[in-house]
């Protein structure tokens, strides 16, 4: 099943699937209604400290995923929800972050797929 990724200031679309913000902190001025959610899972995100180490540094890309995959392979519990979701079908991760191309909801996305053993 697809799992997508998507910016909370993107707005829902049918073929979203189940919606899960994937994000430590609540995105700035969003509403829950607007996100349409059907969880916040704060707990998969980056650990606070890693997600302040980063700081969105492009140049901190690689070590940020390395890191971020070590959290997520320690804490099953917290990603496996998403997985049972994808089995049903797609799945929409939304994040917050500004850099499209950077940041942890593709790392998580990536982590899954490959629990997957989708491409």
């Amino acid at each position: 099943m697809p799992i997508h990724v998507k910016r909370v200031y993107e707005p829902p679309a049918p073929d979203d699937g189940a919606r899960f913000l994937v994000e430590r902190l609540w995105p700035r001025g969003q509403t829950k209604a607007a996100l349409a959610l059907d969880a916040w899972l704060r707990d998969v995100a980056p650990s606070t400290a890693l997600r302040q180490w980063f700081g969105h540094d492009p140049a901190k890309w690689a070590e940020f995923r390395q890191r971020y995959r070590a959290e997520l392979a320690a804490d099953p519990a917290a990603w496996c929800p998403l997985l049972e979701a994808a089995r049903q079908g797609p799945v929409t991760l939304l994040y917050s972050a500004r850099d499209t191309a950077h940041n942890g909801a593709l790392v998580l996305r990536d982590f899954l797929r490959e629990q997957l053993d989708e491409p």
